[in-house]
């Protein structure tokens, strides 16, 4: 089975002073010199900088993941319905079976906000936070494989550490400048780089992803329903009846994702080269025994 290597994303900062080829045992090893040099603001600094260029593992992706789906539990309730929710837990497990990155830290889970605002969330740590407003959005088991696929193809294709990583060196370098004029230490430098993951990411759940992101992970959830054997056009029925919204489209998914028409203008090619054989039917009394 493929595995995704994993992508050392580096981050282009403009700042007074250009420094370039530096890993993070670099920035220690400067650190270390401007120690000896008995520097210490310039220590911390350098210090700040090697830890923002530390990889995220796989369980700071999930503990990070598990602090934004908390805080996204204070604004939202919990929709107890365990049988609808093992569904779309066992919906959730096909499409990533057979996916490039099918195990997590803690593995990948499902809930439901009971909420008729219509919108799907995820974090870094596989949460995947479905609306009862958006389930009603769905009238088949592959739309709702559409609705978790794409919220998988965000995490799969790590959106929100990305951002996080580009995050972590902006605010080393805002660090770093400080440093030069107050009394900011490195623990002080290094607590603004953990709180800020957290606030970042909050931010993207919040706020959204880019387009482009919002584009990929419907390529992203294409491929993984055409790899389950669901129906890969259920996701342009879903957007095709998100389309049809008359409610405010000024809030939830309205407000943080591209419009449904330039969604789907954007599958045309990824479509085509995922069709799979109807299977469509024998899942439809499975639907409506426990999504209706």
């Amino acid at each position: 089975m493929k595995r995704i290597c994993q992508i050392i994303i580096s981050a282009a900062v403009f700042s007074t002073v250009a420094l370039t080829g530096c890993t993070s045992q670099g920035f220690a090893f400067l650190g270390d010199l401007a120690t000896v040099a008995g520097d210490d603001k310039a220590a911390g600094a350098f210090n700040s900088l090697s830890k923002a260029a530390e990889e995220i593992t796989p369980e700071n992706e999930y503990y990070i993941g598990r602090s934004v789906a908390a805080n996204l539990l204070t604004n939202y309730k919990v929709y107890e319905d365990k049988k609808l929710e093992t569904y779309l837990n066992k919906i959730c497990a096909a499409l990533v079976v057979n996916s490039e990155d099918p195990y997590l830290y803690n593995g990948y889970h499902v809930k439901i906000l009971d909420t008729t605002e219509v919108n799907a969330f995820s974090t870094s740590g596989g949460h995947i936070f479905i609306t009862r407003g958006m389930i009603s959005c769905t009238d088949s088991e592959d739309a709702l494989a559409a609705v978790i696929a794409h919220e998988i193809g965000h995490i799969q294709l790590k959106h929100s550490l990305k951002s996080i990583k580009t995050s972590r060196y902006t605010e080393a370098f805002k660090a770093t400048a400080n440093a030069t004029m107050s009394t900011m230490g490195m623990k002080e430098m290094a607590d603004t780089l953990d709180d800020m993951c957290g606030d970042v990411l909050s931010d993207m759940v919040n706020n959204g992803y880019s387009q482009n992101q919002e584009f990929d992970a419907d390529k992203k959830a294409v491929e993984l329903m055409a790899g389950a054997g669901y129906d890969p056009n259920a996701l342009v029925t879903v957007l095709e009846k998100l389309a049809q919204q008359k409610g405010n489209k000024k809030s939830g998914m309205f407000k943080t994702h591209p419009s449904p028409e330039s969604r789907i203008s954007h599958l045309s090619s990824t479509l085509k080269k995922n069709k799979v054989e109807d299977t469509t039917e024998y899942r439809t009394s499975r639907y409506s025994a426990t999504a209706k």
